[in-house]
């Protein structure tokens, strides 16, 4: 007899809890310690020593010069818009399929966002939407490499050579992948990536800017600095209004020891996709979204399965969503919304100076991103994938229970 789904009472197929996140151990105790005795915490000098060694890691890590550490990964999309030297009141093309801090970025470097709507195939800024949305104002492009998938960076660094245009990779969630033989985040001019609690990488909270030019990175370090220029980055021309966005000594010191850790992480993540990948083999009404053959290592940070109702007696995607979470696998839907008409992208003029350019972003709809975040998506955290094959086997038993008996979920959505 089939076990009733836990959501209509039913003994759940998973109680055991999942890998923790994020991990830690003596390497991280004692970069905390190091700090601590140091008695040098914060990020001045600017870079600090330990965010001095960081940054030579991870430039090391996506093959670039230069990486220039900073206090998030949202203020890292502003100081590259800034140091590239992009004009106020510019347009800066960018997904709606993201979160909030891409375009909050961009209204804080004094520039206007403007949305193209994303590719149905990898939910990722389409180059073609862009190619339309470009006018004399443009004079940037921010796509956004979302879950496993990393956008056309082909099309994208040719069209943005073509048009005159500054590149800016949003990396939050690419931390070691590759496009062919070069790093997520050494394409574009530059590349932004996030150090928030959730990520591949993570200290906690900070951010990364990596480029290859020398001018950028000397403007980059001053940005974060407050405006100084010091030793080793007071060759650029001018001067710039700068920010106190400085990592400190104790986010630096545990994204390095962090960083030690991912490679291991990221070959037990990539395991055990490919073993999920290879179980969920002609699954009806689950798909991955397809590889784009020149993506040579993916980003792995959610792992979005694509829903078809159709194999699901019809039941809305949330419903089978509840479903899986009442069986213990954790997952969603609305990972990010479109960030127009409803989002954390909030229309308040006394807070969101693009509300006051007058553009009408209330009216505007993106029927692919609309798609992606009410119909289709389903997001796994990358943490479920850090275990072993038992765990993913949790997830399968789990996926197949709530398929064989979606039916019955048409009568839990009624009544919910």
């Amino acid at each position: 007899m089939t076990q009733t789904l836990a959501i209509l009472g039913g003994a759940r197929v998973r109680s055991a809890a999942w890998p923790a996140w994020p991990q830690h151990g003596e390497p991280e105790r004692a970069a905390l310690a190091r700090v601590l005795e140091s008695g040098n915490w914060g990020g001045f000098p600017s870079p600090n020593t330990e965010a001095r060694r960081f940054a030579a890691s991870f430039a090391q890590f996506c093959g670039t010069p230069f990486a220039v550490p900073c206090a998030n990964g949202t203020v890292s999309l502003t100081l590259a818009l800034q140091a590239a030297g992009v004009p106020a009141g510019s347009e800066v093309v960018t997904t709606p399929y993201t979160f909030v801090g891409t375009a909050s970025a961009i209204v804080a470097a004094g520039c206007v966002p403007v949305f193209a709507d994303i590719s149905l195939r990898d939910y990722c800024l389409d180059p073609d939407a862009v190619e339309s949305a470009i006018n004399a104002r443009t004079s940037a492009v921010i796509p956004v490499h979302l879950g496993c998938s990393l956008a056309d960076l082909e099309r994208f660094r040719s069209l943005c050579d073509r048009r005159g245009l500054i590149l800016v990779e949003d990396c939050a969630h690419a931390h070691g992948a590759r496009f062919g033989d070069r790093a997520a985040g050494s394409i574009g001019d530059f590349g932004s990536f996030s150090l928030q609690s959730t990520k591949l990488l993570t200290a906690g909270e900070g951010g990364v800017v990596v480029t290859s030019d020398p001018l950028w990175e000397q403007r980059l370090q001053s940005l974060v600095n407050c405006g100084r220029k010091e030793i080793g980055y007071a060759e650029f021309p001018g001067q710039v209004l700068g920010h106190n966005a400085r990592m400190t000594e104790w986010q630096a010191a545990i994204g390095s020891a962090q960083l030690q850790r991912f490679p291991a992480q990221q070959e037990r993540r990539r395991e055990n996709v490919a073993y999920f990948e290879a179980s969920l083999e002609g699954f009806a009404g689950l798909g991955f979204l397809p590889v784009d053959p020149r993506v040579s290592a993916r980003p792995l940070y959610q792992i979005i399965l694509r829903y078809d109702a159709d194999a699901f007696a019809g039941a809305a995607r949330d419903a089978v969503i509840a479903a899986l979470n009442a069986e213990g696998i954790p997952c969603c839907g609305d990972f990010y919304e479109p960030l127009v008409p409803r989002s954390l992208f909030a229309l308040d003029p006394n807070t969101n100076a693009a509300a006051r350019t007058g553009v009408d972003y209330a009216s505007q709809r993106f029927p692919n991103a609309e798609r992606a975040a009410f119909q289709e998506a389903v997001w796994f955290p990358h943490p479920v994938f850090l275990g072993d094959r038992s765990d993913i086997d949790d997830v399968l038993k789990a996926l197949r229970k709530v398929r064989d008996q979606a039916s019955r979920l048409l009568d839990w959505e009624r009544s919910a």
